[in-house]
């Protein structure tokens, strides 16, 4: 009998998130996710017609795009929908109008 261990490959111990695991974490919509991996930005594993993520990918990509701390202070007047959404508060006297 022949010996097929060399043909097959080798089983990852790395756990495997699907796409709504990964967006419920991120509190993104699934379409991101998708979106992400579909531009090359997120490497992801095709099995048939499913898609899993590498846990050791999902933490190198939230390791590349930190947020930054939250609450620090932006240098001009202006309040990005970046800050918003990396916590930064609004310069006091801020207002949206």
């Amino acid at each position: 009998m022949p010996d097929n261990t060399a043909a097959q490959p080798p089983i990852s111990t790395d756990e495997l998130l699907t796409v709504a695991e990964m967006a419920a974490i991120l509190r993104l919509n699934q379409q991101t996710i998708r979106n992400w991996i579909e531009a090359g930005t997120l490497p992801a594993i095709r099995i048939g017609r499913r898609v899993r993520i590498r846990r050791a990918d999902f933490n190198a990509l939230v390791s590349a795009h930190p947020a930054g701390p939250a609450g620090a202070a932006t240098t001009d007047a202006a309040y990005t929908a970046r800050d918003f959404w990396s916590g930064v508060e609004p310069p006091r006297g801020w207002s949206e109008g």
